[in-house]
């Protein structure tokens, strides 16, 4: 199924002007190697590799920003596939679209040397036209994210909508519309941090002064925040329930803390967890009473009408 991504071309867009000259997208991260030596189907066995790589050429980076930076790279090398759809600032507000044209090319000595090709599109879109989601999921840190939960909105845009729906690929989803709405509230959990319980105690993960520890990825999927203790003594995964049955949610949860443990956390880090959900669900609570290092919040929804 086609994917959406937002993909940076360079630090505040530099190099966005060259790429669309030359209908390619890109990547750098200081890793001067041709990727197709080894680039592997698997994202943990690109980690494994160029990791180390990484680390040696940037020693003042953490094991966090090395998995952030190998996971984007590996992602704009593999992990967007043909047909894919690209979102690409400008640097002045504008988005300009493109279509994966084909497979990964290594071009060395130029800028963003790890390149797809790809087809610019005539549409282009303002940022002023998107929703508040769109905009924050546009928006948020980091080289590439994947926004295909707007796909909808991004379509209307371009002009290919096909009217609203809701997509569920996770055979695991017991509620589409949890899925939904729980998508947008990981927005606002981000964006109002510092106003939560969690937020008294832990900062969202931030690299150079930016936050970059939402939708972290890991080899079994994407954190939904993952997050740091104010000491640095403790690391918090964050996951939101998003419709899914309970046992997954658990069983997620626990392996992407594995990860942290065994990938992440430095020597005096230990790793914590927190599920969130809006309904008590005996059935984690039962799970949980046996995991005391992973809590459970729910949260509450609420609206007024206020007559104009």
């Amino acid at each position: 199924m086609k994917k959406y991504y937002r993909l940076m071309l360079g630090r505040k867009s530099i190099n966005a002007e060259e790429c669309f000259a030359g209908n390619f997208v890109g990547a750098d991260f200081g890793i001067a190697v041709d990727l197709n030596v080894n680039l592997p189907e698997e994202w943990r066995e690109f980690n494994k590799t160029y990791i180390p790589i990484f680390l040696k050429s940037h020693p003042e980076k953490s094991k966090i920003a090395a998995g952030l930076a190998c996971g984007a790279l590996w992602t704009v090398a593999k992990g967007i596939m043909k047909d894919d759809i690209l979102l690409c600032p400008d640097g002045s507000g504008r988005y300009h679209v493109c279509e994966v044209a084909g497979d990964y090319a290594y071009a060395p000595g130029g800028v963003l040397p790890h390149r797809r090709p790809v087809h610019w599109l005539p549409q282009s879109i303002d940022r002023a036209e998107m929703s508040e989601a769109l905009k924050n999921s546009t928006g948020s840190i980091g080289t590439i994210g994947d926004i295909s939960r707007h796909q909808v909105e991004i379509e209307k845009l371009i002009g290919t909508n096909s009217g609203p729906k809701i997509i569920i690929t996770d055979d695991t989803v017991e509620d589409p519309l949890a899925f939904a709405m729980e998508k947008h509230l990981e927005d606002f959990l981000v964006e109002n941090w510092q106003q939560t319980a969690l937020g008294k105690m832990y900062d969202i993960y931030k690299e150079e002064g930016e936050p970059v520890g939402k939708q972290y990825p890991c080899d079994t999927g994407a954190i939904d925040i993952l997050a740091i203790s104010r000491d640095e003594k403790e690391l918090l995964v964050v996951e939101l329930k998003k419709g899914r049955a309970s046992d997954v949610v658990v069983g997620q949860i626990q392996r992407y803390m594995g990860y942290v443990l065994q990938e992440l956390a430095e020597e005096h880090q230990k790793v914590k967890g927190v599920i969130i959900a809006l309904e008590n669900d005996i059935k984690i609570r039962r799970a949980l009473a046996v995991a005391p290092n992973i809590e459970f919040y729910r949260y509450k929804v609420s609206f007024k009408l206020f007559k104009a």
